[in-house]
């Protein structure tokens, strides 16, 4: 048997046409149905939601879809924007990578397909920043297109009802996932079925705490039946969390603050935020160690931009990404006197009152709002 004759066989095992009818006509009675962007099918606003929702909850999202609008109405608005205004939208949502790609995509739109998102999953899903799940979904919700998602709540929803073993982001539980997904999916009905996924998953087949008692498939639930809720899906496999360090410089003078522009690539990239003493490095005891004697090479970097009139420690504060925990060191320099140009080209000068507009990482930009009392923006 052939390894495509073998997944069709395993497809059609896993077909069960009262699985999606029983979604459907409870999504219709219980789901959500007055989130902003369930008022369209304009796959323009369709793709900008489900972008934003990439881990990130609805709660979060509803602000920064709204302000998105109101400042790119259209994909070409969005297209013809400059990275900085799109980063400056996007700052505090996390997750840098989606915002550039979010504007490469916008661009991609408007050049090959004349800003008319394609209806094919296929092709939506060869833009920058649109996976398999995230094209179906635009496809289903914009075009009434039969097509399966298959993210982290529906993996949810499967591995409790199903009983799926494994962890579901390892790829052969993930294939298999993909079969089921393909094999349950309704001849008719595909918006209501794709957004009961999504609804289940996030308000009644959660995380910790699901509800159980008020679920459609609580008859039909295996990790309900035998009293595994809490152990499926199966977690990833924890690590040890990695701890990074950093020492920010708070350069001030006359009201600006000097800023650096990330690169592209890498964490926060493409934002704006403050010079570091030699970047993001891996914590450890002589690291540790050499924080206490940084101050003669912070205050040389300093030294580069003007003249160091005073010099303060800030209190440090951690900031937790994914995969590692940074520990930052800010201290904050007034300048008597700044030098005509910076040392490079991606430094800028920025003023404190435009801060909060400013595309900066969350933290850094929580920081600098709390430093822009005027008495401590002047140079002595």
């Amino acid at each position: 048997m052939t390894q495509l004759t073998s997944q069709f066989t395993t497809q059609l095992s896993y077909a069960d046409p009262s699985f999606s009818g029983e979604l459907i006509r409870w999504q219709k009675q219980h789901g959500r149905h007055s989130l902003p962007w369930q008022q369209t099918r304009d796959a323009y606003k369709v793709w900008l939601s489900e972008i934003m929702l990439q881990q990130t909850q609805v709660t979060a999202v509803i602000p920064y879809y709204q302000r998105f609008l109101e400042s790119f109405p259209t994909v070409q608005d969005l297209a013809a924007a400059s990275s900085e205004q799109v980063m400056a939208h996007w700052s505090g949502l996390g997750y840098y990578t989606r915002a550039r790609n979010l504007h490469k995509c916008a661009q991609q739109v408007v050049a090959l397909y004349d800003g008319r998102f394609p209806s094919d999953p296929a092709l939506l899903k060869e833009l920058p920043g649109i996976g398999r799940s995230t094209a179906a979904a635009v496809a289903a919700f914009s075009y009434g297109t039969r097509a399966a998602i298959l993210d982290g709540n529906v993996k949810r929803v499967f591995a409790r009802v199903f009983s799926v073993e494994g962890f579901p982001g390892s790829k052969p539980v993930e294939d298999a996932l993909w079969l089921r997904a393909e094999a349950l999916l309704p001849e008719t009905g595909i918006e209501a079925y794709t957004q009961g996924l999504m609804d289940l998953g996030a308000t009644l087949c959660t995380r910790s705490s699901p509800a159980c008692v008020r679920c459609p498939f609580q008859q039909r639930c295996v990790a309900y039946a035998t009293g595994r809720t809490a152990e499926l899906p199966v977690r990833k496999p924890k690590k040890q969390q990695r701890e990074k360090q950093a020492v920010m410089l708070v350069v001030l003078h006359e009201g600006q603050v000097l800023l650096e522009q990330r690169p592209d690539s890498g964490i926060w990239g493409g934002l704006l935020s403050l010079p570091e003493l030699d970047g993001m490095r891996d914590m450890d005891e002589d690291n540790e160690a050499e924080l206490a004697d940084a101050f003669p090479e912070v205050t040389r970097l300093a030294q580069q931009f003007g003249d160091v009139a005073s010099i303060e420690a800030l209190p440090p504060f951690a900031h937790v990404f994914t995969h590692f925990k940074l520990n930052v060191t800010p201290i904050q320099f007034n300048l008597a006197k700044r030098h005509v140009q910076v040392a490079e080209d991606r430094h800028v000068w920025y003023p404190a009152q435009q801060i909060d507009s400013a595309p900066l990482p969350a933290p850094v930009k929580k920081l600098l709002q709390s430093l822009l009392a005027p008495s401590l923006w002047s140079a002595s």
